[in-house]
């Protein structure tokens, strides 16, 4: 409702500006802004202080009302440890708002559930009536500047300049707080397990020991059979998906009928777009009991949940993300240089092997390095055809798993963040981290090199 009530002070400002404006200048061409200038400069001028009031409220006036009840609690209250005192407060808070309480509410519930209501009352109208102040000055102040010289269109740019780098600021500080944040119970991680035995430890089984006495729960965080498991599935999906991606790509740019095109490539762009879980049941239901029939066709020991199977339905998974990707990049390439080359007697195949291809391959680098990205965060497929042993082998034909999995198991249900097992999630997602940006800083060398060359 606040924010209506912002909107309606919006349109009430643009339109008394504009008209106001309108009026004023007339005909006139001497004047440095024009009246729409104007009317988004009032706009700025009344709403812009306005809105930080309301937003401020918003965000921090619930802290500032239960502050307020927590100071003049009764000694017996605020005397109750921080557990209690908070659950008399949540129960408070539930009665002031019409919501119902947990337990039966006492007098001091009431008493402090009106304190509540008094103190959010209170704010509301101080907030609402900064609001009016700062709106009505803010567009009187608008109104008395609508003059020739006035330079309202640099002003509304400065603003428009600011506002999106505030957004950037965001976007980049939001990042920046995510890896601190993962950094920092990586850190805590640490304190309980050497850096080296989980970097380099051959056994990962993270249950911990809940009682003393308790056996068979020692907790072993050697994250090696993670890495391996991750590395052999996303080679294997690699693998699939590299050279299925990327001859499609060259077939439906040079070679295929444009009717052939206009269907194959959206298509593709259609199976981009199927849920991984979708992928799951395949690979559990249809490839995995393939697999394993195969390999006990053929004499070979294969495990019911493996890594071949994970990582072909995996590439397939992959395959719609090369292939747009790479067919983007050659259809890039300049006309010029095609024709070029088909002019000097080349055929189309040599034109594709020696200048097409050599001129697309740092989009067709971007497009692999974004689908071994995809492959080393994919869970669902692994967790539904691979399994959820952490073996340390190089068999394709066994159960693995991979470091996102691990997270993904570790994190889920009711878990204490004060337990090395829980923790883990955090190192492992800080090695995951690490290791997608030195592949970006490497790629991006790559493509600066050919970009040089080829441009």
């Amino acid at each position: 409702m606040g924010f209506i009530i912002l909107v309606v002070l919006a349109a009430v400002a643009y339109g008394v500006a504009l008209k106001r404006a309108a009026g004023t200048q007339g005909t006139s061409k001497a004047w440095h802004s024009r009246p729409g200038h104007f009317a988004w400069y009032a706009l700025g001028l009344a709403i812009g202080p306005a809105f930080l009031v309301w937003a401020a409220w918003q965000i921090f006036g619930g802290s500032v009302v239960s502050g307020l009840v927590a100071g003049g609690l009764p000694p017996e209250i605020a005397a109750l440890p921080p557990l209690e005192r908070n659950f008399f407060l949540s129960e408070a808070s539930r009665l002031a708002y019409g919501q119902p309480t947990i337990r039966e509410a006492t007098p001091e519930v009431v008493a402090a559930a009106e304190a509540y209501s008094r103190y959010f009352t209170i704010g509301t109208v101080a907030m609402w009536a900064a609001i009016a102040a700062l709106f009505c000055a803010g567009l009187a102040m608008a109104l008395g500047r609508i003059a020739p010289d006035t330079r309202a269109r640099n002003a509304i740019e400065r603003w428009v300049t600011t506002a999106l780098l505030a957004a950037a600021a965001i976007s980049i500080l939001t990042t920046i707080g995510i890896v601190f944040s993962v950094a920092y119970e990586a850190f805590r991680f640490f304190q309980s397990v050497s850096v080296f035995e989980f970097l380099f430890g051959t056994r990962w089984s993270p249950q911990m020991a809940i009682r003393a006495d308790q056996v068979g729960s020692s907790g072993a965080f050697g994250a090696v059979p993670l890495f391996t498991g991750t590395l052999l599935i996303t080679t294997i999906a690699m693998l699939v998906a590299a050279p299925l991606g990327l001859l499609s790509a060259i077939y439906l740019s040079e070679y295929a009928p444009p009717w052939i095109r206009s269907i194959a490539k959206p298509v593709l762009e259609i199976l981009a777009g199927v849920p991984t879980v979708v992928y799951g049941f395949f690979a559990a239901l249809t490839v995995a009991p393939f697999v394993r029939g195969l390999g006990e066709s053929l004499g070979l020991s294969v495990s019911s949940e493996s890594a071949l199977a994970a990582g072909v339905v995996m590439g397939i998974m992959i395959i719609p993300f090369i292939s747009s990707l790479s067919d983007d990049a050659i259809n890039a390439v300049p006309r010029a240089l095609r024709d070029a080359s088909l002019g000097m007697g080349a055929t189309r195949a040599e034109t594709m092997r020696q200048v097409i291809f050599p001129a697309a391959l740092p989009g067709i680098i971007a497009g692999l390095l974004l689908a071994i990205s995809r492959a080393i965060g994919e869970t669902m497929i692994v967790v539904m055809a691979a399994g959820l042993a952490a073996n340390l082998t190089a068999n394709p034909f066994a159960g693995v798993t991979t470091v996102t999995v691990q997270i993904a198991t570790l994190l889920t249900g009711d878990q204490e963040f004060d337990s090395p097992k829980t923790l883990a999630a955090f190192a492992l997602g800080l090695v995951l981290f690490l290791a997608t940006l030195t592949l970006n800083v490497v790629a991006l060398y790559v493509l600066n090199k050919y970009r040089e060359k080829y441009d």
